[in-house]
């Protein structure tokens, strides 16, 4: 009798050695490195189950012990990921338990896409439609069709996108990026209406919009962005238009090729502040918040005119003689 105990005994002792060996050797397959010996891009498709997963993961090499991977949803169903669906990055080195945390997190491969300030809504499409991995709903629609999907349907699009550089992952659409932007935009114009002056000419955030964008498109230099405002707000009080060259190349559209001529000043276009009064319609691009701010607050002061430098600054005048010696010297003798 005692010596079937012994026996048995031995046995459960063998038993539980086995299954505690074959127990770590489990956990060291997941724990084993990747076979990757560089920075690898991992997909996880919609609607796929973790075994597909695993068994893509090992026919593509990724892994080896695939069995390990699969025993883990008997053994350690807790520690199954919920997979979320994107890319995801592998480096050389990662364990399988670290694969397993990655791909249940959110840590996807995201791209970036940049808006300038400065540029217009047709140029922010035409970038949309060229970045990768972007699923491009509004591709050959027009820009009504976009804005009626964006739920300002009859809005004009220019200038309500906030330019800034946004993240996107693949699958994210282009109408999600738009509706972003277009988001920001209104909630820094509400921002800066706020702190406005007293005494603007312009009266609505709107009239704040345009404004910002013919001082965004007239100078880079950070500095001189609520001089220009402060030119534009004395000519309007003073009745004079506001002749500034953007709005005349924004009213010209695709015929524009890097020259303004006499004519196309003279040119009656909605647009063009050399024939009308007061501000054009519409924004002409997309502004930043500095132009905003500065359209909101401009400098105080006495001139009346601006000339480029040819050094990406200005040359600010109270008087018209004053400005055309300006002129004579920045352009003419140039």
């Amino acid at each position: 009798m005692w010596r079937l105990v012994k026996v048995l005994l031995v046995l459960a002792i063998l038993a539980a050695g086995s299954l505690f060996a074959g127990y770590r050797y489990w956990e060291s397959r997941l724990e084993a490195p990747l076979d990757l010996d560089a920075s690898t891009l991992y997909e996880v498709p919609s609607g796929a189950g973790f075994n597909h997963v695993v068994a893509d993961l090992a026919s593509q090499g990724v892994i080896e012990d695939d069995w390990a991977f699969r025993l883990l949803t008997r053994l350690e169903p807790q520690s199954v990921p919920s997979l979320r669906v994107g890319e995801y990055r592998l480096e050389p080195g990662m364990t399988g338990r670290e694969l397993l945390e990655l791909l249940g997190s959110d840590r996807v491969v995201t791209y970036p896409l940049t808006i300038p300030e400065g540029w217009t809504f047709r140029q922010m499409r035409d970038l949309l439609d060229g970045a990768p991995k972007l699923d491009n709903r509004t591709t050959g629609l027009s820009d009504a069709e976009v804005m009626a999907l964006l739920d300002r349907e009859g809005q004009h699009p220019e200038g309500w996108f906030f330019p800034d550089t946004y993240r996107y992952h693949k699958g994210v659409s282009d109408l999600e990026i738009l509706r972003q932007a277009l988001t920001r935009m209104e909630r820094i114009l509400e921002e800066v209406w706020a702190e406005r002056d007293d005494d603007l000419t312009i009266e609505t955030p709107y009239e704040a919009l345009i404004m910002a964008s013919l001082i965004e498109r007239e100078t880079s230099a950070p500095e001189e962005r609520r001089e220009i405002a402060g030119v534009f707000k004395r000519r309007m009080e003073s009745g004079m238009r506001l002749q500034t060259d953007p709005t005349v190349i924004y009213g010209m559209g695709e015929r524009y090729d890097g020259r303004i001529a006499r004519a196309d000043l003279q040119e009656d276009t909605p647009y063009n502040t050399y024939t009308i009064d007061g501000l054009p319609p519409t924004p002409i691009a997309m502004p930043g918040r500095a132009s905003l701010e500065a359209a909101v607050n401009p400098l105080p002061g006495e001139t009346l005119y601006f000339v480029a430098r040819g050094d990406g600054a200005h040359h600010f005048s109270r008087t018209l003689r004053e400005h055309n010696n300006a002129v004579n010297r920045y352009i003419r003798n140039r």
